[in-house]
């Protein structure tokens, strides 16, 4: 009944778990009078050390309003701040800087391109292709435009493992599909889509794609121009950077002719009661006070995670899934939910005879925290026939023993269910 799972480790990693762990001080503390486990790194990761100390930095010592102020704490938090730009712009490959834009994290971006290209090239009839993998963050945005603008929604279906349908796809792409937009990782099932083929043939039907990369950025390298994306976006508390920050990603044509979102300052030139001129990229897009913390240090959380180095943290995740199926494979009342061949560090499951919020609630009180439900994903949900999955998400920080420490939890829950 288990998951086949080749490996994917052909070299000796280079994490230093030890140290790593070192560093993240949540981690070491008691829940409930145990060690805590937490696997609920799809929902948000915890912060090492470093992030924190560098919020306290900026409030400590440069706190002042950015790209205004001529005295020297403006310029130093206006550096800061560009700076985190930059790397963000390295951190997934973007040709251009200002092709980087500062949102409230991936819903807010989903929300930005569907308020403003999507309201002006969505026209009535005009077909928008999702995926019944996608989160409600970017489910919803669409059935408003569609309502709004007249426009129809059509969903790729999944097999069995929870893996997309790629003759369906191809079936449902015609002259009358604007927009493609899916996620490049199932924040449910852990289904890695294959993201680049998928945009290759959106673009062949003259299709515009958006990717939501929230759950991807954390655990591999990302390359925005080698997967031809129009829109790409994720959020800063996922990838051990703050809440309410993250990054939209457009192509610097697209973004040129879409209209403002946000009126206010910051993304104007000039302003008249006889009319006003918008600024230029990125700050067309970025009105108001931004969350200027928050976005110095997601470039402190993208530069923690470019030491470790992604392709280090993408081997020792799926070191830790493989392990983690295999030893759950075990327990003959597991049933996973969603087996793609390939996945990303998420185990979705269920107990026979056990409803998952029950199962949660005994692993919570062992000190082990994962999530439980519908996972914001009611539509796949529904189509697999479930009320919802316990999910375990793996981080670069977790261990082989707390893998065994879920494993033996399970066990003492199926006994007390049984």
């Amino acid at each position: 009944m288990g998951m086949e799972r080749k490996s994917t480790i052909e070299r000796k990693l280079t994490i230093d778990i030890k140290k790593i762990r070192s560093e993240f001080p949540i981690l070491h503390q008691e829940v409930n009078g145990k060690p805590l486990v937490y696997f609920d790194n799809a929902a948000t990761s915890q912060k090492p050390i470093q992030v924190i100390k560098a919020i306290d930095d900026y409030y400590g010592r440069y706190n002042a309003n950015i790209h205004r102020g001529v005295h020297h704490l403006s310029q130093v938090a206006t550096d800061a701040y560009e700076k985190a730009r930059r790397t963000s712009q390295k951190f997934i490959n973007a040709e251009h800087e200002h092709e980087v834009l500062f949102t409230a994290g991936t819903t807010d971006s989903i929300n930005l391109v569907a308020q403003t290209w999507g309201r002006k090239n969505i026209q009535k009839g005009d077909e928008i292709i999702l995926t019944q993998l996608e989160h409600h963050s970017n489910i919803v945005p669409w059935q408003m435009l569609a309502e709004e603008k007249g426009a129809i929604i059509k969903v790729v279906d999944i097999n069995e493992a929870g893996e997309l349908d790629m003759e369906g796809y191809k079936s449902l792409l015609c002259n009358a599909t604007k927009l493609v937009a899916f996620n490049h990782i199932s924040n449910a099932l852990g289904t890695l889509n294959p993201v680049k083929e998928m945009t290759a043939l959106a673009h062949n039907a003259g299709a515009t794609v958006l990717i939501d990369g929230a759950q991807s950025v954390p655990h591999m390298k990302v390359d925005v121009q080698e997967l031809d994306a129009d829109f790409y976006t994720f959020s800063a508390h996922k990838i051990c950077g703050p809440t309410g920050v993250g990054v939209l990603y457009g192509k610097e044509a697209l973004l040129e002719k879409m209209p403002p979102w946000r009126g206010g300052g910051e993304m104007i030139k000039t302003v008249s009661f006889s009319g006003t001129t918008y600024n230029e990229l990125p700050f067309k897009f970025e009105a108001g006070t931004p969350h200027i913390e928050g976005g110095i240090v997601m470039g402190v959380a993208m530069d923690y995670l470019n030491q470790i180095g992604l392709e280090n943290i993408a081997a020792y995740e799926a070191e830790l899934l493989e392990y983690g199926v295999q030893k759950m494979a075990e327990l003959e009342y597991i049933d996973f939910i969603g087996t793609a061949k390939e996945k990303a560090s998420v185990i979705s499951f269920n107990m026979k005879g056990a409803h998952p919020f029950d199962v949660g609630t005994i692993l919570d009180k062992l000190g082990i925290a994962v999530r439980t439900g519908h996972h914001c994903c009611q539509p796949l949900m529904e189509r697999l026939g479930i009320p919802g999955t316990v999910r375990a998400s793996f981080a670069f920080y977790n261990t082989k023993e707390e893998i065994d420490a879920l494993v033996s939890g399970l066990e003492r829950a199926h006994k007390m269910f049984s």
